[in-house]
């Protein structure tokens, strides 16, 4: 029973009984005063010509009908110009308990979805080094939008394009070729465009152990052997620490695949087919300009060779081709300008706008104990997303990440995330979840038993401001994932259950559960713990973060 809904389908029935139907641009919100009630919508004003009458008064109609017919809404009054104001009885509120206690670890979900298949493409790190903190943001912010968008009713796959071709690969197998010669003894520099990490060395250390002919091969040989094996030991490390961080991908995409399947050809081809393709010095060009670009952009250098932008054409194409109606890109901010490049291709292959979307993950400013920590992958000098998790530990480092709209640079210190104290948000909120399972427990050894069956009789004693306040924002759960989804921001999530966990502290330190002198009000307020206990567990899982049950 959520409010918004509960109220739309009231809505929705008492307008067919008048012969109307509803407007599609109805809105139903929670009133910023709260003495205007718990809800208001414009109805009424979208409705008043349809209806032929005043807004004002068409308000005070349906306001009168709503409360005739449903005993859970206590005042539907007509407000201002004709917007309708609407205010749930206690008793409506205290069923959220059932509802949450019934509904366990699926209260929160919905099918606003209603099983949409969406594609969420995310990390697609280039296999040329260890994932650092930037690439966690990414991912924490990936894997958790899929987990929501599932929640709430979409059909969601997760993928990782796999950058296996392409310059900055031939620069890594070069990159670990100069190094077996430099570990054979041979005095050859390491250019400064090339890799430098010690990881690099490591690899060309092992690759010698298994191949200690290679720095007798000749140098295309040697390189091309350098490069798979440095891609696949890479990539390899980097699922492990995908894997560490809870992280997962249903599918792993060659971008080579695309070239060796004949996939960028077929791309271009369709590309024809808007007449925004054409021929100039040599090179085949996409006219990207008359659909929003600043400038028009290069599909097939006169080289022969094939550009980014072709290939990403055709991957997208492929995304498409498997059925998505909607494909998510999460980037790094720094690929801000390539968005409208990539819309104006997705228009010339003629897909609408809504079928494709990018979220951009701004830089991360790694502290330790207020001091950055410099990153960069080419010079070594970075740290990896294993030995932030070594430090931290997957759920800090998860929910910090998610601490934050993804668009808006985010300062992460170690030590601050290390720290057992409520300034540390995971903390603060993994404390609430325990807190309630400690109260259970111990109601438990009292021998208190909390009964299965939760009756309004039973959460009637549920009536101080304070507690209803919490049963609103119980209420409010399922509203807020189903937003995060429509929105593509799981952040919501983690704002909404610092919220939670505020509240769920201020109540307990003004509140006395098992000490309440009544039992009835034990037994209403273990109901209201435990429900607490599962939507924060229901919604600490949506961010890929544990519920510990002691702390």
């Amino acid at each position: 029973m959520r409010a918004k809904q509960y109220l739309l389908e009231h809505l929705a029935r008492i307008v067919a009984d008048m012969g109307l139907a509803l407007p599609e641009k109805l809105s139903i919100e929670f009133p910023k005063d709260k003495s205007h009630g718990d809800l208001a919508t414009n109805l009424c004003m979208l409705l008043a010509k349809q209806a032929h009458m005043r807004p004002r008064e068409l308000a005070v109609q349906i306001g009168e009908k709503l409360v005739a017919e449903d005993a859970f809404i206590a005042k539907a009054e007509a407000a201002g110009p004709g917007f309708l104001n609407i205010t749930f009885s206690q008793g409506f509120w205290q069923k959220t308990l059932t509802d949450i206690i019934h509904e366990g670890d699926r209260f929160g979900s919905s099918n606003v979805g209603n099983g949409r298949k969406v594609q969420v493409e995310f990390v697609s790190a280039n296999p040329t080094g260890p994932l650092h903190i930037g690439h966690g943001r990414g991912a924490a912010v990936g894997d958790s939008l899929a987990r929501v968008l599932r929640f709430a009713g979409y059909d969601v796959s997760t993928e990782y394009y796999i950058n296996d071709a392409g310059l900055q690969m031939r620069i890594l197998g070069a990159s670990v070729w100069v190094r077996a010669q430099q570990l054979s003894g041979r005095d050859i520099p390491l250019p400064e465009t090339y890799y430098q990490g010690e990881y690099i060395t490591d690899i060309a250390r092992e690759l010698l152990r298994k191949n200690p002919a290679l720095p007798e091969m000749p140098e295309k040989e040697g390189t091309d052997i350098c490069f798979e094996y440095a891609m696949n030991d890479i990539l390899s490390g980097i699922k492990k620490d995908l894997a560490d961080f809870r992280v997962r991908h249903d599918v792993w995409f060659s971008e080579n695949s695309l070239v060796q399947t004949g996939a960028v050809d077929r791309g271009i081809e369709r590309l024809k087919g808007s007449g925004l393709v054409y021929e100039e010095d040599g090179a085949i060009w996409l006219n990207t300009m008359a659909l929003g670009d600043d400038k028009n952009r290069v599909l097939k250098k006169s080289n022969g060779y094939f550009t980014y932008f072709a290939s990403d054409i055709a991957y997208h194409h492929n995304k498409f081709e498997r059925g998505f109606d909607l494909a998510v890109d999460i980037w790094g901010a720094d690929h801000h300008g390539y968005v409208p490049r990539m819309r104006a291709a997705m228009k010339a292959l003629g897909y609408p706008d809504e079928a494709f979307d990018v979220i951009l993950i701004q830089l991360v400013n790694l502290l330790r104990d207020g001091v950055q920590v410099a990153m960069s992958t080419r010079s070594g000098q970075f740290v990896t997303l294993a030995d932030v998790l070594s430090e931290v530990g997957a759920d800090a480092a998860r929910f910090m990440f998610l601490s934050r709209k993804s668009d808006s640079p985010l300062d992460f210190d170690l030590e601050v995330m290390k720290r057992q104290s409520m300034d540390n948000p995971v903390y603060y909120v993994q404390y609430a979840h325990a807190r309630v399972c400690s109260v259970l427990r111990k109601a438990k050894e009292k021998g208190i038993a909390l009964s299965e069956d939760i009756t309004p009789e039973m959460t009637a004693p549920l009536a101080a401001p304070d507690e209803i306040a919490i049963l609103k924002l119980l209420d409010g759960f399922t509203d807020v994932i189903s937003g995060a989804a429509r929105t593509l921001s799981p952040h919501h999530v983690s704002y909404y259950l610092l919220e939670l966990a505020g509240s769920l502290h201020s109540y307990y330190s003004s509140y006395p559960v098992l000490n309440a002198t009544d039992q009835n009000i034990v037994q209403a307020r273990l109901a209201l713990m435990r429900s607490i206990g599962i939507v924060i567990r229901n919604g600490l899982d949506l961010l890929g973060v544990s519920a510990p049950e002691s702390m």
